[in-house]
């Protein structure tokens, strides 16, 4: 089937929201969210007061000692901008549980988004299929809603684009980048890619998997089709898993974070704790 159809979800456009928004609780639960976030919130020095400092700054304990009023100065803290990797390629279509990788993925980075822009973290999203989506790290919450909207519709015959994305979008990371790529790494290029960039910036792969990937291992032979570039072939049932074990082990030896989610299984407590496990949303610009 071709071009674009509604993305196969009951929830409307306020529904999908409320959820992304729960997940994002979900996963920031347990951080600090200082309301002071913008003016600074880590203490560096005290100064003597100057006209038109504000006085809830004031440094009453150093104002008594010294006679004189001083205020506190703070320092506002860097959070790395992110870029959220979406993959909107054919493969991420398939369902055969009750959600697809793609609806997954979807609903995972927008609670990622929320999740960063409420750590004050600008967030961007690019498009790693033949979608044409790029959209620069802003803080703008309502834009981040819009893309997600955007992407409840999708396509069935795209290919997949992500090792070619992320050569395009090397040059242009000037500064250090969270980079969170949502895919099910069906391009055999992206991995050493994802190793590279994480030399000089922030990578974590959520790589999607549906239970019909999976095979017995010496189960015999399957012919079939692939669905981004209509290439048939025969292989092995079970050769996926040892691909999967191949991609774990060099994401790991590149120190790459990395997480499967199954489309089988619940996942939201197991997004949860890997990042906060690894502290994700708690980085600063180094």
């Amino acid at each position: 089937m071709q071009g674009y159809i509604e993305q196969l979800q009951t929830l409307d456009a306020r529904q999908f929201a409320i959820a992304v928004k729960r997940l994002a609780d979900a996963l920031s639960y347990g951080t600090d969210r200082s309301p002071f976030l913008g003016s600074g919130v880590e203490y560096v020095q005290s100064r003597q007061y100057q006209f038109g400092d504000p006085v809830r700054s004031m440094d009453w304990k150093v104002t008594a000692r010294t006679g004189k009023p001083h205020i506190k100065e703070f320092e506002t803290p860097k959070r790395l901008p992110c870029y959220l990797l979406i993959d909107t390629s054919a493969s991420m279509m398939m369902g055969s549980a009750q959600r697809s990788k793609y609806s997954t993925a979807l609903y995972l980075a927008g609670g990622l988004a929320l999740a960063c822009l409420d750590r004050v973290s600008p967030v961007g999203v690019l498009g790693v299929g033949e979608t044409d989506l790029h959209v620069r790290p802003t803080l703008g919450r309502d834009q981040v809603l819009q893309w997600l909207l955007k992407l409840r519709r999708f396509r069935f015959d795209e290919g997949t684009t992500l090792s070619r994305r992320l050569r395009e979008l090397q040059p242009g990371l000037l500064n250090r980048t969270l980079l969170l790529v949502l895919s099910d790494l069906h391009d055999q290029h992206a991995v050493s890619l994802i190793r590279q960039l994480n030399q000089q910036h922030e990578c974590v792969v959520v790589q999607l998997r549906d239970p019909a990937e999976d095979g017995l291992v010496g189960g015999g032979i399957i012919r079939g089709v692939e669905a981004e570039s209509s290439r048939e072939f025969v292989a092995p049932v079970g050769q996926n898993r040892l691909s999967q074990e191949s991609v774990e082990r060099d994401l790991r030896r590149g120190g790459v974070d990395h997480v499967l989610i199954r489309t089988d299984r619940p996942f939201a407590h197991l997004v949860r704790h890997f990042f906060a496990s690894r502290g994700v949303f708690n980085r600063g610009a180094r």
